[in-house]
């Protein structure tokens, strides 16, 4: 798979270059700072999900556990094909803006592009609404691994796939075991594991009709 799409490479390895420094810096901090905003955005998720029916619950505390299955798996893949880098492979390709991993550190597919997929897809799976940030910050951040020179472009179409495909069949499957625990702690006498798994959704308040305080005359 070396080489397939390395002139796609160098076209954007030296637009890289190109442009102002501050760019370069920002996508060189971005690429990995993004990660921490999904991480954040996973506990907002838990942490609005404890009020939640117990399906709502086990879908956020699923997503960020599906991650890590997708990032597995993008290790696994790896270690079976064995890319190297381009930053490394690509002869007369300007030199990569990050540190190019050492040899080892196989290339295919991106494990960043591969988190930020199945980032992307579970927290859209806990709130629909969150398809507008997440799906832009997911492809931003699989653009920048090639940007910032440490990733061919098909390593992160590849990463993106491999991550959404596998949370979602990981959420999928894991659902229904999940809402039966989170239904079950939730009952449970331990005040931790209540607190964990928050008190659910709460009846509404009775609110007394307003004609109800008037007093008749």
């Amino acid at each position: 798979m070396d080489f397939v799409d390395s002139g796609l490479y160098r076209d954007i390895t030296d637009f890289a270059h190109d442009t102002p420094p501050w760019v370069q810096h920002t996508a060189e901090i971005g690429t990995e700072a993004g990660l921490l905003v999904f991480v954040a955005l996973f506990v907002l998720g838990w942490w609005r999900a404890r009020h939640a029916g117990p399906q709502a619950f086990a879908i956020a505390a699923l997503a960020p556990l599906a991650t890590a299955v997708a990032y597995v798996c993008s290790e696994v893949l790896k270690s079976g094909v064995t890319q190297e880098r381009p930053c490394r492979a690509v002869t007369g390709a300007a030199p990569s803006l990050a540190e190019c991993p050492p040899h080892g550190d196989w290339s295919f597919p991106s494990n960043h592009a591969t988190i930020a997929g199945a980032s992307a897809l579970t927290l859209v799976l806990v709130r629909r609404a969150l398809v507008w940030l997440t799906a832009p910050l997911a492809l931003l951040m699989a653009f920048s691994r090639v940007f910032v020179g440490v990733h061919y472009p098909h390593d992160v179409v590849a990463g993106l796939l491999l991550g959404t495909v596998v949370a979602f069949a990981a959420v999928r499957l894991a659902t229904r075991p999940a809402v039966r625990l989170a239904a079950s702690m939730r009952a449970s006498s331990v005040p931790a594991v209540r607190w964990l798994t928050g008190p659910g959704p709460q009846p509404a308040a009775h609110r007394v009709p307003p004609y109800a305080t008037h007093r008749r005359r």
